[in-house]
């Protein structure tokens, strides 16, 4: 059953209409365009929320070592913290979204964020950082389906849908850029802890512009299960995945630990497949996963979680260790690709009515593959300008032509009762694709700088240049990686726009 979308955000039912008043006073198109637009502003902040999270604390932790005095070995825990608890509950929380409502799972999620971003804050310890760094990725994990599936059932119109994508699939891969940014500003000149408490009022912001401007529906009906078994089954082997690459990070991909995690996170992902096909309420529905355009788009935005994770990680470490910057140089020199992705998300945006899907990802893939090849002629000696800009400009320019296109696409044409669980697929592909490309990459460093350092003497100038050794091999394998994955994705997707080609239906409130 349908509706106008335009009455999609109304307000809520009374006994006369949306808002208890006479048919006549529901609101013109104009005003209800206008309250959608607010809407994606209030989720847009949620993703922002997310995406610079996984960044933010980075550059503040030598500072948060230096304060708990933790070890270096350690240091690892607050990142892979985050990231475990929001890959392993990333289906189950898309789930609760389907069964008890999208908008007060948003709002429950902005909650635990809040709260765990002020336990982070306060930590005082490296026990109870850890933990609150876990209680914000279980928390992200909830918010994130919740906000990607309102964008999806809020913009059914086929244009504004694209231009609604452009807005959100740039924020969502942008975020990890401000977060370097606005962590080294809060380092610089606060404090590592305000990397943390910086969420809390954005957490309050974004809370008071849902409960004003989203309808929450009663929901109605018998209420589906929740299959226990599949999140158990879910959760388990993605933490043995993701886990496992955090160790290959620092006992190297042949060691017993890595092979044991990851080996045991294939097989129990294995159990979870074959148990969707026999129970009767699934956490995730595998026709979720059989439409072949579904398919290509979570490619490529699994294989953007590689190039914007590495990115990220290596360009910090080559201009704070071979350029000398600091923190907050460091973030304003991520401002040229943050703005490069925005522009290119608007273009990407006005092409999507016009331009095939399957096109619009390829070029943006392989532009991003150039930007990466970039990067692999970065000189010891380098400069900013001549060494750094270019590629930062042509690969955001990539990410930003086709990561918009691969979520709309990735969320079109899902009914409603999966679009929670089918939006939490959008985050595990790039969660997941980003975790283990950063630990199959920062092998390739590794290897590549040892192979450097051999027969060599040993002092800052050889491992300055076996150190940017490692980072040339590691962009060289990411670009290989974006490119044979655009081409693949063009294969999978469809022909056509996406919009055009599929029906999408906005459920009434029950």
């Amino acid at each position: 059953m349908t509706t106008d979308p335009t009455q999609l955000l109304s307000g809520p039912k009374g006994p006369d209409g949306p808002t208890g008043h006479d048919e006549k006073a529901q609101p013109s198109e104009k005003s209800a365009a206008r309250r959608r637009w607010a809407v994606l502003a209030v989720l847009a902040l949620a993703q922002l929320l997310i995406s610079l999270d996984s960044t933010v604390v980075t550059v503040a932790l030598p500072s948060a070592q230096a304060e708990l005095g933790f070890s270096a070995g350690d240091r690892q825990w607050i990142i892979t913290a985050y990231a475990l608890g929001f890959g392993a509950l990333l289906p189950l929380g898309g789930r609760l979204g389907d069964l008890f409502g999208r908008e007060r799972v948003f709002l429950a999620g902005l909650a635990g964020f809040a709260v765990a971003s002020g336990l982070g804050g306060a930590a005082q310890g490296f026990p109870m950082l850890v933990a609150a760094r876990a209680l914000q990725g279980v928390s992200g994990a909830i918010l994130a389906p919740a906000a990607l599936s309102l964008v999806s059932t809020t913009f059914a119109l086929p244009t504004e849908r694209a231009r609604a994508f452009g807005v959100f699939g740039g924020i969502s891969a942008g975020g990890g850029a401000v977060g370097l940014l606005l962590g080294g500003s809060m380092t610089e000149y606060l404090s590592w802890r305000w990397s943390l408490y910086v969420n809390v009022p954005l957490a309050v912001v974004a809370a008071g512009g849902a409960l004003w401007l989203l309808t929450f529906k009663r929901m109605s009906g018998t209420r589906p299960r929740i299959d226990w078994l599949g999140a158990t089954l879910v959760a388990g082997g993605l933490f043995s995945v993701v886990f496992g690459m955090s160790k290959a990070e620092t006992s190297g991909w042949d060691s017993t630990g890595t092979i044991a995690w990851i080996g045991a996170g294939i097989v129990v992902l294995g159990a979870f497949i074959a148990t969707q096909a026999r129970v009767r309420e699934p956490l995730l529905p595998l026709r979720v996963l059989a439409d072949r355009t579904r398919a290509g788009s979570l490619l490529s935005i699994g294989v953007s979680g590689i190039g914007l994770f590495v990115t990220f990680l290596f360009m910090t470490f080559y201009m704070t260790e071979l350029l000398g910057y600091g923190p907050l140089d460091t973030g304003f020199a991520f401002l040229p690709f943050i703005a490069a992705l925005i522009l290119a998300s608007g273009v990407s945006a006005t092409l999507a009515s016009r331009v095939p899907t399957r096109v619009i990802v390829l070029v943006g893939m392989l532009t991003a593959a150039v930007g990466m090849l970039l990067f692999t002629q970065l000189p010891v000696d380098g400069t900013y300008a001549a060494d750094v800009l270019p590629g930062m400009l042509v690969a955001g320019v990539g990410v930003g032509l086709f990561i918009a296109p691969a979520m709309g696409a990735a969320t079109s044409g899902i009914d409603d009762r999966d679009a929670g669980v089918g939006s939490a697929l959008v985050h595990v592909a790039q969660q997941v694709g980003g975790s283990m490309g950063v630990a199959a990459l920062s092998a390739v460093v590794t290897s590549a700088a040892e192979d450097s350092l051999r027969g060599q003497v040993v002092d800052a100038a050889s491992r300055a240049a076996a150190a940017v050794d490692g980072y040339q091999s590691a962009f060289a394998w990411t670009a290989a990686i974006l490119a044979a994955g655009g081409v693949m994705a063009a294969l999978l997707i469809r022909p056509g726009t996406v919009e055009s080609s599929e029906a999408i239906e906005v459920p009434t409130a029950a």
